[in-house]
């Protein structure tokens, strides 16, 4: 691998853990897989946004900066390389499209002061789906608290992830049109994906479909 640290993103439904499960598994590295299921704000939040969203943003946070902040400093030296199915700075993404901007002022500072710790990845990969094809792929896994997930929602989180990507200057990002692949149920796309992410890529935006 060129990397040692690679960051799978997306909008909420487009395939990011399974990405990183399959990739973790084929290098024998490190997996790093974000711990949402265990917050019980977010079916709260999924009914009532407005009453929910600051409670819900900063546990995020709180458990995003744990996790991170454990599995970084271990030292594996069997498994140097490590994948992650988000990056931290999804925190803020999210955070700009559900808070109000008094919440949001206050958020961005509390994030600021502890993301110094954190190292960024080598590698940021975005698989990019249609705002459709995130609703089937929702609605195949099924998780009840999901189902009612509104397509604006899913458009301002998509909207946050192209202009948080525009302003990065200083790290490889990889845009993948994922749309014709279905990576799960067909070798052969894990393998394109495998290969497109392998490459080794200069500072910036870089954007591939299969």
């Amino acid at each position: 691998m060129n990397y040692n640290f690679i960051a799978i993103e997306g909008t909420i439904g487009a395939g990011k853990t399974s990405l990183a499960t399959m990739l973790a598994a084929r290098h024998q590295t490190r997996l790093v897989l974000e711990q949402f299921e265990d917050n019980d704000f977010l079916p709260k939040f999924y009914r009532n946004p407005e009453k929910y969203a600051f409670p819900l943003e900063l546990s995020f946070l709180a458990s995003r900066f744990q996790q991170m902040k454990s599995e970084m400093a271990l030292s594996d030296l069997f498994k140097p390389v490590t994948i992650s199915d988000y990056f931290i700075n999804k925190s803020l993404i999210f955070a700009r499209k559900t808070l109000a901007d008094d919440e949001y002022a206050l958020y961005s500072r509390l994030f600021s002061i502890i993301n110094l710790s954190l190292p960024k990845p080598d590698l940021l990969v975005y698989l990019y789906l249609s705002i459709d094809r995130l609703k089937s792929n929702i609605k195949l896994r099924g998780r009840p608290y999901e189902q009612d997930i509104e397509t604006q929602y899913l458009e301002k989180i998509q909207q946050g992830y192209f202009e948080y990507i525009r302003q990065q200057s200083d790290m490889r990002i990889l845009i993948i049109d994922a749309n014709e692949l279905d990576f799960v149920a067909f070798p052969e796309h894990f393998e394109q994906l495998e290969k497109m992410i392998l490459q080794d890529f200069p500072l910036g935006i870089h954007t591939l479909k299969p």
